[in-house]
């Protein structure tokens, strides 16, 4: 009987999950009118409410005792049940073995299809860089991250990272769409050249022009090309990488860092804090400079130590280094004017 249940198994494998479900069946439906005629007709055992149960317990080897044929027909159908429950859990455990399996090489190959939304997807891989970028990703953002990469890319670059991977043409909407770009918050087009960069860009626009587009530029002068595909892509240099992260995770953050570092935009300054104005809070800094000047400070140092965005309770000490954003530089004079007409 058990070779006839190995034999029964082996034709069933093509049926894929129905193969072990109908041998345990099979089993189970034979298993009882052969216990029934081993065993006496006033057994406990044979009765509808009990047999299952001792099927149950002693196809899973589990074998509580409660119930157990006394005769030795008895013992050899029970022997039977015993080994279409070791088929059976065997076979179930090879093929979630399998699917695991599989499941990791689709992972590793970057054939999966992402289902999720709201995610940000990367496209485009530099080793090293690319790293880093995901690393800040996932400490800055509470959001799945999917990277895709070209075919050259064989497995999974960042196989320890909470990443999903998907490897193909970047400017193909059958990868964009694996890659769920259609249901996607932000895209990144981070490749390794300027032109490259339109064309991707062009093609995620196809697929969601709804969604937060960055590209990395080395040249900043093609943004204007990419401002024919969509006002609102944000080009960001490719040599800041800290920078592009924050614009992903900040939107528009990248263009306060550009208006800050345009000549003629709103400028950043820093100043010496007169000695003879002692002791000042950064509360009166904020208030009377803002108010007086229309500059906003950012930071300011105090003998070793660097304040970036000081509480408004810090007490400065007389000579710390102002550190603001303003429409102009602010001499001495206009400090202590400030600071003293508004104390």
């Amino acid at each position: 009987m058990p070779f006839f249940v190995a034999r029964l198994l082996a034709r069933l494998a093509a049926l894929n999950w129905a193969a072990p479900i109908l041998v345990i069946l099979f089993v189970f439906a034979t298993s009882w009118p052969l216990m029934t005629w081993a065993e006496p007709a006033d057994s406990d055992l044979v009765s509808p409410p009990n047999y299952w149960w001792y099927f149950v317990v002693t196809a899973a080897t589990v074998g509580y005792g409660d119930f157990f044929p006394k005769t030795g027909a008895g013992h050899v159908v029970g022997v039977y049940v015993i080994v279409g429950g070791i088929v059976t859990l065997t076979t179930v455990f090879a093929k979630l073995a399998g699917v695991v399996e599989r499941t990791r090489g689709r992972r590793m190959q970057g054939t999966l299809t992402v289902t999720t939304s709201g995610h940000i997807v990367v496209l485009g891989y530099t080793p090293g860089r690319t790293e880093r970028m995901i690393d800040q990703l996932l400490a800055d953002a509470d959001r799945e991250v999917v990277l895709c990469a070209r075919e050259d890319t064989a497995t999974h670059p960042l196989p320890h990272h909470p990443v999903t991977f998907v490897r193909g043409e970047l400017a193909d909407e059958a990868l964009l769409r694996r890659a769920g770009v259609q249901r996607a918050r932000t895209v990144l087009v981070d490749v390794a050249d300027d032109n490259d960069a339109l064309a991707v860009a062009v093609a995620v626009d196809h697929v969601n022009p709804d969604l937060h587009l960055v590209v990395a530029l080395r040249d900043m002068e093609r943004s204007t090309l990419l401002r024919y595909v969509d006002n609102d892509v944000h080009c960001v240099q490719w040599h800041t990488p800290r920078m592009i992260v924050e614009e992903l995770t900040s939107p528009g953050i990248a263009e306060v860092y550009a208006e800050l570092m345009t000549q003629g935009g709103a400028d950043t300054f820093s100043a010496a804090l007169p000695p003879e104005l002692g002791a000042v809070r950064v509360e009166h800094c904020q208030t009377a400079l803002g108010r007086t000047h229309g500059a906003t400070l950012l930071a300011a140092r105090t003998g070793d130590e660097l304040l970036v965005s000081p509480a408004w309770e810090t007490e400065l000490p007389a000579g710390s280094v102002l550190y603001y954003v303003g429409p102009r530089r602010l001499t001495a004079d206009q400090i202590t004017s400030a600071l003293t007409r508004s104390a």
